[in-house]
């Protein structure tokens, strides 16, 4: 079996309550499938409506407005969830 590496910063790992989750996949799933399993982790938080405003990568590709349930992640890929934050 492989894995996804999943990263929170700033406010989604506080909501996530951790830095990173790794998620055991026999192969690709979408995008929307890495959020449901990671809310799925972490009920009862505020993780879903942090996910929601979140700027997305995988691997090193932005997901900007794609929708989740079309974009493919691999086993081995990272995919690291970036809330706004103010600053400059």
């Amino acid at each position: 079996m492989s894995a996804i590496s999943v990263r929170y910063w700033a406010g989604a790992k506080a909501a996530a309550g951790t830095a990173g989750d790794v998620l055991e996949v026999s192969g690709p799933i979408t995008l929307a499938e890495v959020v449901a399993r990671v809310v799925a982790l972490h009920e009862g938080g505020r993780l879903r409506d942090v996910l929601a405003v979140c700027s997305t990568l995988v691997g090193d590709r932005p997901v900007a407005s794609a929708d989740p349930a079309l974009v493919r992640v691999e086993p081995g890929e990272t995919v690291e969830f970036l809330p706004p934050f103010a600053g400059g």
